[in-house]
């Protein structure tokens, strides 16, 4: 089994109260100042109470069109991202040029040469690294990553992996835009990256590596929900798609989704002590509680991490995985017990991942 050796998060280097970042963002998205008083009940209602951005949020205002914003998100997301990985690395005990295999995910910026391809020499890859980046998988990819770094090591169990997440989705705001979507999306999410760090068995054996173990993991895409959640992608950059339906999807499918992938492995929802669940937002954190028959106790590092960082979307995961890795808002997972992580995206989409310490 894969080994998972460290996680670290970071965050964008401008941090805001929700109600500082709604009074900067209200002047981009309602400049006549009209809906200010709706946008800071949308905002409110959110339960975010701080972020942190990429840019200081006098900046957002300057930026004119996609190139702007795309030009920004390479330079911050090359910064964010490098200190994530040499973080992650150093936890581990491990150095840049031991690092085989390396897979990025982002959906709020694109990049060709892609970013971890530019992350090489500024970390200290190998020049023969084998890369992966992946888009488009969205808050899902930080669960999703998890398990596909697994399959790989499966079949290289003497090699390193790095996962690494890196969103940035204050640069996809969209100015004179007063959708619910998009006015819920920039009182919802933050900016940031997370970098894992995962070795496979023989490695993990090698250098005497504890830690989470991957048992098993399980993707799903529900038919006819393709229009739930996702991007318009035009000359204004990334415009977002967020249905309010998506709780409901998730109200739906994932106590069952959940229940079917445990049962597979003798194993029911009162085994699991550690749930690492993506923080969509308090709608999406409550249908998976209710799905799930689970306290508010039960998901207290993620409803943490909404209000203290935001949605983070793919990095959502690392972060909170980091988090009670250090036992920070929950109690370390003692040897033998076991933890789910879950995250959903467009598709629309879920994404289950089975630890074991």
């Amino acid at each position: 089994m894969s080994v998972i050796a460290s996680v670290h998060g970071v965050l964008g280097a401008h941090r805001y109260s929700q109600e500082e970042i709604t009074k900067y963002f209200t002047k981009i998205v309602s400049p006549e100042g009209n809906q200010e008083a709706v946008i800071n009940r949308i905002h409110q209602a959110t339960e975010v109470k701080f972020r942190s951005l990429a840019l200081p949020a006098e900046g957002y205002a300057g930026l004119d069109d996609f190139t702007d914003s795309n030009d920004a998100y390479i330079s911050v997301a090359l910064e964010l991202g490098a200190k994530a990985i040499l973080s992650a690395l150093e936890q581990a005990g491990l150095r840049p040029d031991e690092v085989d295999f390396i897979m990025a995910t982002s959906i709020t910026g694109l990049a060709t040469p892609s970013i971890e391809t530019r992350l090489v020499p500024i970390v200290g890859f190998r020049e023969n690294i084998k890369r992966v980046p992946i888009f488009g998988l969205g808050c899902a990819a930080g669960a999703a990553g998890i398990a596909r770094l697994d399959d790989y090591l499966i079949g290289h169990p003497n090699d390193v992996a790095v996962l690494l997440s890196v969103e940035l989705c204050s640069l996809t705001l969209q100015r004179d835009d007063l959708s619910m979507a998009n006015i819920v999306s920039s009182g919802l999410f933050g900016d940031g990256a997370g970098a894992l760090v995962m070795v496979g068995a023989e490695r993990a054996k090698q250098m005497g590596i504890k830690g989470p173990r991957v048992i098993a993991s399980h993707s799903r895409v529900y038919p006819d929900t393709e229009s739930a959640m996702g991007w318009n992608i035009g000359s204004g950059g990334f415009s977002i798609i967020l249905a309010p339906s998506v709780s409901e999807i998730v109200l739906e499918h994932i106590g069952r989704d959940v229940d079917s992938f445990l049962s597979i492995r003798g194993l029911k929802r009162a085994d699991i002590s550690q749930w690492v669940c993506h923080t969509g937002g308090p709608k999406i954190l409550q249908a998976v509680e209710e799905s799930l028959d689970l306290s508010d106790n039960e998901l207290a590092v993620s409803w943490l991490s909404l209000a203290e960082k935001g949605n983070l979307s793919s990095a959502a995961v690392l972060h909170i995985l980091s988090d009670v890795l250090a036992g920070r808002g929950t109690t370390k997972p003692a040897a033998g017990t076991s933890g789910l992580v879950m995250a959903m995206g467009p598709g629309f989409s879920s994404d289950l991942v089975l630890l074991e310490w």
